[in-house]
């Protein structure tokens, strides 16, 4: 995970053996409560500025405070919209959960995928989660439970219901498979269980983890390809390190979490952490590497919260300064990219979006 607005990093520690103490945000007793982001610092704009052996142990975004100082519209006009496949029911994608569970069921009521019982009522609908599920927010165990559960429901009804994997659920598979192993992080000593709690890893989601959500984590796909929309969870090119096709990519993760390596799998979470590699000058060329050898016409990601790309961020310490509005996706890189986390962490909003665009 990388940084916020154009500020200068402001790096308040890192998670070692040496020096790791549980943040006064994370509880030891019950779920996560805190009206703002849990403040991550900030890296350089761009992916390639990173400094040598950076480590996702720093909490990377700043804290965005309360408030509506920004307001995302949705531009669909930026380029050609994908064309939706025959025969199909209507593409949906949600960005990042991170536990709100109820935030969640009323946001897919919303669009009508759930019924007043929380019950698939989509029909032949097609959902696709963009990944992160867990830690930060109160309840992340019951929402891989609903995505499990309402991919059976999906798929009885003629549809599906399917996900991405995001960088926290490795953060959680590490956690629990490796906990204090030291894993060689580039910047010194580091372990997962101390990456897990600085990110807002819960007590009660580790509690609750059981056998079945780690193997359903382990198996999910790092990208796939909908209807023209080259699906991911991180805007960062560190795909392309793990094949040249989508199959090559999911295949290459999958053989790498099999082999339960700490040190493998905390190079794959590290690389999952990058952000921002589609946001600035040469965004548009980051894409285009993605879409020309996976396909595609637009990428549609989650991870980086929408206000961090917009470079709106608030001060912990000015009173005034308010929490950006999101109402919708967020459509950049030249009209190439759409991002999804709408920010529910910080009282944004978990975006659920109909593709194409203006649909």
């Amino acid at each position: 995970m990388t940084q916020g607005a154009g500020q200068g990093p402001e790096v308040e520690r890192t998670a070692t053996l040496r020096d790791f103490r549980v943040p006064a945000y994370v509880h030891e007793t019950g779920p996560y409560v805190h009206s703002a982001h849990p403040g991550e610092v900030a890296p350089p704009p761009v992916e390639e500025s990173y400094p040598e052996g950076y480590t996702p142990t720093q909490r990377d975004l700043p804290v965005v405070n309360r408030g509506d100082t920004v307001q995302v519209t949705v531009d669909p006009e930026n380029a050609p919209a994908p064309q939706a496949t025959t025969g199909q029911g209507p593409l949906y994608v949600v960005g990042d959960v991170h536990g709100y569970l109820d935030q969640l069921v009323a946001a897919l009521q919303e669009k009508g995928l759930l019924d007043a019982a929380g019950h698939w009522c989509a029909g032949t609908a097609r959902l696709w989660f963009l990944g992160d599920f867990t830690d930060r927010g109160p309840d992340g165990i019951g929402v891989i439970d609903l995505v499990m559960r309402l991919s059976a429901e999906a798929a009885a009804a003629g549809g599906y219901c399917k996900a991405l994997m995001g960088n926290h659920e490795l953060l959680l598979l590490g956690a629990k498979r490796f906990g204090d192993t030291p894993v060689n992080s580039g910047a010194g000593t580091a372990t997962f269980q101390a990456a897990w709690l600085l990110n807002g890893g819960q007590k009660t989601d580790m509690d609750r983890l059981q056998d079945h959500h780690l193997q359903w984590m382990a198996r999910l796909d790092a990208v796939e390809e909908v209807d023209g929309h080259l699906l991911v969870h991180s805007d960062t090119t560190a795909y392309l390190d793990y094949g040249r096709s989508i199959e090559e990519v999911n295949d290459t993760v999958r053989e790498t979490l099999t082999r339960n390596d700490a040190d493998e799998v905390w190079d794959l979470f590290r690389k999952f952490t990058k952000r921002f590699s589609f946001r600035d000058e040469g965004g548009a060329d980051a894409v285009r590497s993605l879409l020309d050898t996976y396909g595609g016409s637009r990428i549609v990601h989650g991870h980086s919260p929408i206000p961090y790309l917009l470079g709106e961020v608030g001060s912990e310490d000015d009173e005034d300064s308010t929490d950006p509005v999101v109402e919708g996706p967020h459509v950049y890189a030249g009209g190439l990219a759409i991002a999804m986390d709408g920010g529910v962490t910080m009282a944004g909003k978990l975006l659920v979006q109909q593709l194409p665009l203006g649909t």
